[in-house]
């Protein structure tokens, strides 16, 4: 099964990659540093951006506790972390999503409740679900009925959660679905990344687009993402911010425009060398077909009507002649003319 996001056709085996930059809400509420991040992750050559909708009080009670780094975001609940980001609502998004057209990238944001779902709707072509709301079964119902492609991450989730997520979706006649593995852990170490899941979730789900959404800290050759994609993952998603040694919420793991730049040439310069998949002489390998090869040369001069033994030839460059695997066919037969010292031995002269 294929995705269509506006337009842009992912395919489950396919070699593009369909990458997300995640703003979240690491514009600190500043519409205009908002739309610096769009016109930046555009110019690098991200495929979307995605921004984070929630009203603090619909999204965590007071009492809800942190499970971040806490020496890297220092609110003690979420509800207090989620307060300070909470500002946009409709008219922002329509903003937003009015500036991603202009600048050529697809806008999304995941919604964290029915009415920030409502709204988006009209502004994205596609929603992402986040891995806390994997079990939220009447918010995927509710998101999966706008019958748009469905991005659901998987994070700290079990193979029998995710099927009963993918069947909420698939209930409603949606089967534009893709699954993004992901640790939710922030930031993730590298040793709990896991991408050997990517293999997983593609043999569990052969009919749906695999994906990536990273938590990682970015490493500067962004190996992390370009081996997801190697892994299968047609989707990835990571965080983004526009500088990366700001403290707090999720700028410590996020990648930043330059770190975009590196990924998209990463996979320009791999999809060019991965070509085609029929193994078969290239045209741009005749010339050397033809002079790197070997053929039969004679080591001596060979005087007509002499039988040819193995001591009167050898094999050298160019290709041209009888090939050396020919060997034993031509051992034993007959000189027809006379053949001199370094030539090349053609059919015709025996």
């Amino acid at each position: 099964m294929n995705l269509t996001i506006n337009g842009k056709k992912i395919t489950r085996d396919g070699q593009e990659v369909y990458l997300i930059v995640e703003a979240g809400v690491n514009h600190g509420g500043d519409i205009n540093i908002a739309k610096s991040m769009i016109r930046e992750a555009a110019e690098a050559g991200a495929d979307a951006i995605k921004f984070q909708t929630y009203k603090a009080e619909k999204l965590a009670s007071k009492n809800s506790p942190a499970y971040w780094d806490r020496t890297k975001e220092k609110s003690e609940s979420q509800y207090e972390l989620f307060k300070k980001y909470d500002s946009f609502w409709i008219e922002e998004y329509k903003v937003l999503a009015d500036y991603c057209k202009q600048c050529q990238i697809d806008f999304m944001s995941t919604p964290f409740d029915s009415d920030s779902a409502d709204f988006l709707n009209e502004l994205m072509p596609a929603f992402k679900i986040a891995s806390a709301d994997l079990t939220n079964h009447p918010f995927i119902r509710r998101i999966a009925r706008y019958q748009k492609p469905v991005i659901l991450s998987t994070g700290a989730s079990t193979l029998g959660e995710i099927d009963e997520a993918v069947r909420v979706i698939e209930d409603e006649g949606n089967s534009q679905i893709s699954l993004l593995h992901c640790v939710l852990s922030y930031p993730t170490k590298d040793e709990d990344a896991h991408i050997n899941m990517i293999k997983h979730l593609k043999n569990v789900y052969p009919q749906y687009v695999i994906g990536y959404s990273d938590h990682t800290v970015a490493d500067p050759s962004m190996m992390t993402l370009n081996t997801a994609a190697f892994l299968g993952a047609r989707i990835i998603e990571k965080h983004y911010t526009y500088d990366k040694t700001l403290e707090g919420n999720d700028h410590y793991h996020a990648m930043d425009a330059n770190d975009i730049k590196t990924f998209k040439n990463n996979m320009r310069v791999v999809n060019n060398v991965l070509g085609q998949y029929y193994k078969e002489p290239l045209k741009s390998e005749e010339q050397a077909i033809k002079y790197a090869r070997r053929s039969l040369v004679a080591t001596q001069d060979i005087a007509k009507g002499t039988i040819i033994t193995e001591e009167m030839i050898t094999w050298k460059r160019p290709g041209v002649g009888i090939s050396p695997k020919y060997l034993d066919l031509v051992i034993g037969r007959e000189a027809k003319l006379n053949i001199k010292e370094d030539d090349i031995l053609i059919w015709e002269m025996l």
